[in-house]
């Protein structure tokens, strides 16, 4: 069977990403290290804080853009059953060599997230932070987690909030404070030599979700410390998520059964 082709905005993804991999790595890979890798977020808000995943201990998780597999490495050390997943050949060599460094070893997949070829009912866990629930098209991606989760299954993701979206026009470095994009055009955010990027209204992600049998369990809205800094953020930038949600991290579970009418 040949691989579906990949969509244009995962193929322009993949190239953007594997330009960029090393100069990402040099510049972020020494904090998300230093976070011991189990941390969400621009802030690095730990996990064990959080408690989003749960007991990872023998679950069959799969980290959706996985990067260089720094939170997969603290996660296989937990016990989970880890795979790593990225569209990006370059983010999954950096990965093999951290894994190496920790005489670690689990399945990398070199895949976009939008159509996977991973078997079905799968996993017990799916999650990114910052990932390819950011680098793909939810439209896409969602689905395609729903066919991956088994019955009862977690999907955990981070992204920035819509309102993060909307006062961040391109071209800029800084949120801002007004609305320089429309709510209810909010899908791929494009800007110019970027990767593409999406983001859906709160009302379209929860149809999404209900549409693709997965029950919504939380909506946690991340504020960082006061002290808190960041290789991808300014203190201009904390101060700015001191007052508005810059980031949030949805929980959504697989359904048993697919629902017999739409709700929405």
């Amino acid at each position: 069977m040949n691989k579906p082709l990949l969509s244009a905005g995962a193929a322009r993804n993949r190239e953007l990403w594997d330009l960029r991999a090393s100069a990402y790595q040099a510049k972020h890979g020494g904090q998300l290290t230093a976070s011991g890798g189990a941390a969400w977020g621009v802030w690095q808000i730990p996990e064990s804080q959080l408690r989003i995943l749960g007991d990872v201990s023998g679950r069959d998780v799969l980290e959706f853009g996985c990067g260089a597999a720094q939170w997969s490495i603290a996660l296989h050390k937990l016990g989970a059953r880890v795979t790593g997943l990225d569209n990006s050949a370059c983010q999954l060599a950096h990965a093999r060599v951290l894994m190496s460094a920790a005489a670690i070893d689990f399945p990398l997949v070199h895949s976009d997230a939008e159509s996977t070829e991973l078997v079905g009912d799968s996993f017990d866990i799916i999650f990114c932070d910052h990932g390819a629930m950011r680098f793909g098209d939810p439209y896409r991606t969602i689905p395609e987690v729903t066919r991956l989760l088994r019955v009862g299954g977690l999907l955990a993701f981070s992204m920035y909030t819509p309102i993060m979206d909307m006062v961040f026009p391109p071209e800029t470095v800084h949120p801002g404070g007004f609305l320089a994009r429309k709510y209810w055009d909010l899908h791929a955010l494009e800007e110019s030599g970027e990767p593409l990027a999406f983001q859906l209204p709160y009302g379209s992600w929860i149809r999404l979700f209900l549409e693709n049998n997965l029950a919504i369990e939380g909506l946690v809205e991340l504020c960082p410390p006061a002290a808190a800094t960041s290789s991808y953020c300014s203190d201009r930038d904390r101060e700015w998520a001191s007052c508005w949600p810059m980031e949030h991290i949805w929980r959504v579970r697989k359904k048993s059964k697919m629902p017999t009418a739409q709700l929405l």
